[in-house]
């Protein structure tokens, strides 16, 4: 469990790191992407940012090679904007778990459709949406 000094200052530097790659960072491989979480070491020496690139026309990887370039230009306005004697290392990671849940409504949907269909409850089963095509392909190799 972080310390509250820790929580604190993991909270500021979502904060700014946000409005900075908002408002002055001009990577065109950015574009517009969202902090979801920082966690900073305990020695605040280095911070991983989890982040979702936002309707991006980009991969996450450039994206992320694009924070990744940008990192020291974010640290140097970090430290000023934050007050910080040392800021720490960014580290930008993809967070994957807006997909994932994405992954496991969809799951949940289709399971609960067939339960509604297997029940001969057929208008449920109708009004669930249609499966993806990764998904669909993997139920038919297990069948």
């Amino acid at each position: 469990m972080a310390q509250p000094r820790t929580q604190r200052i993991e909270s500021q530097i979502q904060r700014v790191l946000a409005q900075l790659i908002a408002r002055e960072l001009k990577d065109p491989r950015v574009g517009n992407v969202t902090i979801t979480a920082v966690s900073c070491t305990a020695d605040m020496g280095s911070a991983r940012v989890f982040f979702t690139p936002f309707a991006a026309t980009e991969t996450a990887a450039v994206v992320g090679s694009g924070l990744a370039h940008a990192a020291g230009f974010l640290r140097g306005e970090l430290g000023r904007r934050l007050g910080l004697r040392h800021a720490p290392r960014l580290e930008f990671v993809f967070d994957e778990s807006v997909a994932q849940a994405a992954r496991l409504t969809s799951l949940i949907d289709r399971a609960v459709a067939a339960d509604a269909a297997a029940a001969g409850h057929t208008s449920a089963a109708a009004a669930a949406p249609a499966p993806d095509s990764d998904q669909a392909d993997a139920d038919r190799e297990r069948d």
